[in-house]
């Protein structure tokens, strides 16, 4: 696999990998810190189907759930013929630090550089949210909301 069409992202969140686990697989807290509407069944085979933006779903299923330590899951967009749903791959390990968990993201199977670079930026805007509510504030409203 070309290293040009995965994301790498490494962020430190200050809330214990439990609390980080449930803000990735329960559908209420999902939706403080990404999306207007989530149905995730965190089980091999179980479905994730995220509105991240109130207009663009994204879908796949889970692969792998190794409670508060590891998910994996399949992903693309509802609609889309450049990354279909279910045709790349999340990753996600959290690693526990003192005073919080390390959060290390593997976004693989991209078909592009310039879905690639697009997708960081994604990863980037919303795991900087995520860290935001793990930290006990309500991040402000999302500026990405009605983005296609």
């Amino acid at each position: 696999m070309q290293e040009s069409t995965v994301v790498h992202r490494e962020t430190y969140i200050p809330a214990p990998p439990s609390a980080v686990f449930a803000l990735l697989t329960d559908p209420e807290k999902i939706l403080r810190w990404m999306g207007t509407e989530a149905q995730v069944e965190p089980q091999p085979g179980g479905l994730y189907l995220v509105n991240v933006t109130g207009s663009r779903f994204a879908r796949g299923s889970f692969r792998e759930v190794i409670p508060v330590h590891r998910l994996a899951y399949s992903f693309g967009w509802d609609g889309s013929e450049i990354v279909r749903p279910g045709s790349s791959l999340v990753e996600i390990d959290l690693i526990e630090r003192p005073d919080g968990t390390l959060l290390k993201l593997t976004h693989s199977g991209l078909p592009n550089a310039e879905q690639c670079a697009g997708h960081s930026e994604g990863w980037e805007h919303y795991l900087g949210r995520l860290a935001e509510c793990a930290a006990g504030r309500t991040p402000a409203p999302d500026p990405w909301s009605g983005r296609v």
